[in-house]
Formats: C-alpha cells, sequence, structure tokens
C-alpha cells in the first residue's frame, strides 16, 4: 500500500487495555499512518494533549479506572482537544450502546473483532472529512478577514469623503483650523460620559456612538451657500445678515438629504449627520434656530454638538473675536444649563472638564500653541 507524504505525517492514537487488540491495530494501520499507543484512559489524555496532537483517535469502550466515555468527556471538555474526531473500538454491539456513543461526541463506532479493511477505510474518511472541515474553517476566516478588509476601507474612503466635504466648508472659513477634530473630540467625550444615563442610552449604543461621531464634520456643511462679505465679517453681522447666516443649517440638511436620496441604500451616518446639521443651534429652552425646537424635542446628536461646537467657538479665535480662557467658557456653558443647553449634558461636560482641556490643548490651532 503507497503512503503519501500527507498520510506519514498523520498521526493516530489508539486506545486499549489489552496488549493485544494495540498489536492488531497497529499492525492494521501502521503501513499508511504514523500511530502512537496508550494503555489506559490517563495515559490517553497524557498524549492528545502532548505534542503532535493525534489527528484522529481510536478508543476502546470497556476499560478499568477510566473507560472510553469518560476520556471522551475529558477531551471534549478541553478547547485544545475537543475538535480531534474519536472512534470507539468495543465488543460491545447493541444498537443502544452505538448511540450512546454517537450522542456522547464520537464520529463512528467499529465492533471487535476489527476487520482491517473496515478500519483502515473509516479511518481514511474520517481524516478526509476532518481536513474537509479544517479547510473550510480556513477558508470561512480568510473570507472574514476580506470583508473586514474590504468594510475598515469603505470607513476610511467614507470617512476622507466626509472630511474633504466638511474641509471645502473650512476653506470659506478659514480660522476654523482644527475645528472638526475637536468637535469630534468633544462629542465623543460627552456621547461617553451619558451612554449609560436612562435618558440617553437608547441612542447612544456603541455602534450609534461611532456613527454619531462620524458625521460631526458635516455639521456646518451648509456654510458653503453663505456669502462670503457675511461669513468672513469681521463685525457684528447686521440683522438681515444674521437671518443669511441663519440658513446655513437648513442648507447643510438639504444638502445631506439631497445626498441621501442619491444612494443607493439607506445610509446610517447620513441620517444622523442631517440631524446636526439641522439642529444644532437649536437650545433647550426653545429660543434657538431654524425651527425653535425646544427640549427633547431636539435630537440627541444635535444637543451634544450644540454644545461642543459652543465650546470650541468659545475658546477658539474667529473672525469676530479672539479666543477667550478656558475657565471663562467653561462658567458660560455651565451658565446655559436649561436655557443653551440640555441640563444633564451640561453635567456631562463639568464631570469631563479636565477631558475637554487635554483636548483643546492637543489640537490647539497653531496661531494658540
Amino acid at each position: 500500500m503507497t503512503t503519501t507524504p500527507e498520510a506519514a505525517q498523520t498521526t493516530l492514537l489508539i486506545v486499549d487495555d489489552t496488549p493485544e487488540n494495540l498489536t492488531v491495530l497497529s499492525e492494521v494501520l501502521q503501513p499508511t499512518w504514523r500511530v502512537r499507543a496508550a494503555n489506559s484512559g490517563r495515559r490517553a489524555l497524557q498524549i492528545a494533549a502532548g505534542d503532535p496532537k493525534p489527528d484522529l483517535i481510536l478508543l476502546d469502550v470497556m476499560m478499568p479506572e477510566m473507560d472510553g466515555y469518560a476520556v471522551l468527556a475529558r477531551l471534549k471538555e478541553d478547547p485544545e482537544t475537543a475538535e480531534i474526531p474519536v472512534i470507539f473500538v468495543t465488543a460491545m454491539d447493541a444498537t443502544e450502546d452505538e448511540e450512546h456513543g454517537l450522542d456522547a461526541g464520537a464520529v463512528d463506532y467499529i465492533t471487535k473483532p476489527v476487520r482491517p479493511a473496515i478500519v483502515r477505510a473509516r479511518v481514511r474518511t474520517h481524516l478526509e472529512l476532518k481536513r474537509a472541515k479544517a479547510l473550510l474553517l480556513d477558508e470561512n476566516h480568510c473570507l472574514e478577514a476580506e470583508v473586514a478588509r474590504r468594510m475598515h476601507q469603505n470607513q476610511v474612503i467614507q470617512e476622507v469623503s466626509i472630511h474633504a466635504l466638511a474641509r471645502l466648508a473650512e476653506t470659506r472659513d478659514p480660522e476654523t483650523g482644527r475645528h472638526l477634530r475637536r468637535t469630534q473630540a468633544y462629542v465623543r467625550i460627552l456621547a461617553e460620559a451619558l451612554k449609560d444615563d436612562p435618558r440617553f442610552s437608547a441612542h447612544l449604543a456603541p455602534n450609534a456612538i461611532e456613527l454619531l461621531v462620524r458625521s460631526t464634520p458635516l455639521h456646518d456643511i451648509g456654510k458653503v451657500g453663505i456669502p462670503d462679505h457675511i461669513l468672513l465679517k469681521p463685525g457684528k453681522l447686521t440683522p438681515e445678515e444674521w437671518e443669511i447666516m441663519q440658513t446655513h443649517a437648513r442648507l447643510g440638511s438639504d444638502a445631506i438629504e439631497a445626498a441621501e436620496r442619491d444612494a443607493e441604500e439607506s445610509v446610517d451616518f447620513l441620517a444622523i449627520a442631517k440631524d446636526i446639521a439641522h439642529y444644532h443651534h437649536e437650545k433647550w429652552d426653545g429660543s434657538g434656530y431654524p425651527e425653535r425646537l425646544a427640549g427633547d424635542a431636539i435630537p440627541v446628536s444635535a444637543r451634544l454638538m450644540a454644545l461642543a461646537d459652543v465650546f470650541d467657538a468659545l475658546t477658539c479665535r474667529r473672525v469676530y473675536k479672539p479666543p477667550m480662557p478656558i475657565g471663562e467658557a467653561r462658567a458660560i456653558i455651565e451658565g446655559e444649563r436649561g436655557r443653551h443647553f440640555d441640563p444633564d449634558i451640561v453635567d456631562a461636560f463639568a464631570r469631563c472638564f479636565d477631558d475637554f482641556a487635554a483636548i483643546a490643548q492637543r489640537y490647539a490651532d497653531d496661531d494658540l500653541l
């Protein structure tokens, strides 16, 4: 009988307390496979846990101290040996004995006295099944890795596209500097601080937080539609100019909604981005714009963005004002608790103020370093 290199590297473990039975099985199997023998259940477990691990075990049922069922149970309990196929080899030939063995986790059941051709055929079949299973598992792992790689690549492309669009708005307002990175970080800090609060938990599951943070750079995309003489005006806007400036919220929302319509399928982060763009200038007391929403009628995403955006505007240079000391900005935010901002979000801001200060320092605009 010709032995393939693959078969020669395959290890079988035969287990029987009778030396004559071990000799018979060895003579049947050794011409084709590498064979190790154990004359007790405990010795079988030691060999199975060693190196190299057996590719298949032929296990006697009736043994003293530890029978085949007990050995099989121990093999299945150990993650290192649980997947090794086990064939019971026994003199018991009742149907209920065979069913018991298969229910216990054996892959096959051979009765004694063994017939060499049957033993070799059964062993070969189960080795091939094991190799096929391993190959399928490897292919599944490769497929999962490829899916994960492509999803990551798509996410990177998506994030780059978002930032490209947001940068387009920034080109109209060059003094905003690292505003996008800071506000993203501020929103994440607030979301993480509130995710277990009953008022917010339904809106701030881990995946929802990631979508929220990914969406924030688009909050001011509507500024591309505001004329330069208003957007870049260093002084106070007139009532007419302020009315035009306020339209950037709806302009941004309309642009994102148009992108949603063009998409072939629903894109979750666009829905969040639309809410943020549209409502991040609403105020808790209903005095904001453009819809004059109040309280919980304002989307959670927009409430978080509102505080992050105002804090960043206060602490950074704008065409119409110098930067404010961070302590003064904190006092203003806390003073607007229940008026401009959701009280619980202000409380989260106060708890996490040191994190806000660290982000402000880490991503400070170049002219403030």
